[in-house]
């Protein structure tokens, strides 16, 4: 008589578990990057992912990462801000940190972008904080 062990039962719906969980992540993350973009169209904003090397752009989106680096011995606050369409580093040379500049926050910020290494960037732009709350 052979029957399975109930340990592959167990590593199945194991598995199984752990799809199902990759999944709502990845459909979260597809909801949160779905609102980002509309998010940008009622704003009047360009799309991050439509912006393009030395255009002059107003984007919004979410601050995902703060970070402190020296740039050429000068401090830089580099943050990276995502709309759903794609990612933009924002930088403020000069600057060790500014005030509501933290991660999931929600800002406007307009300026020329340049390109780095494939990575689109906006060196200190003018910026307006969204408010923390639902809008």
């Amino acid at each position: 008589m052979s029957a399975d062990p109930p340990s592959g039962k167990r590593a199945g719906r194991l598995r199984r578990m752990l799809d199902r969980l990759a999944d709502i992540s990845a459909s979260q993350e597809d909801l949160e990057s779905e609102e980002l973009r509309e998010d940008a169209e009622t704003t009047g904003c360009t799309r991050i992912g439509d912006s393009r090397d030395r255009q002059i752009v107003t984007v919004t989106g979410t601050l995902r990462t703060v970070t402190l680096r020296p740039r050429a011995g000068v401090p830089a606050l580099e943050a990276e801000l995502f709309d759903g369409s794609a990612a933009l580093d924002v930088v403020w040379l000069g600057r060790r940190s500014i005030v509501g500049i933290e991660p999931g926050r929600k800002l406007i910020a307009s300026g020329r972008v340049s390109m780095s290494r494939g990575r689109r960037v906006l060196f200190n732009p003018k910026y307006e904080l969204r408010p923390l709350g639902r809008e």
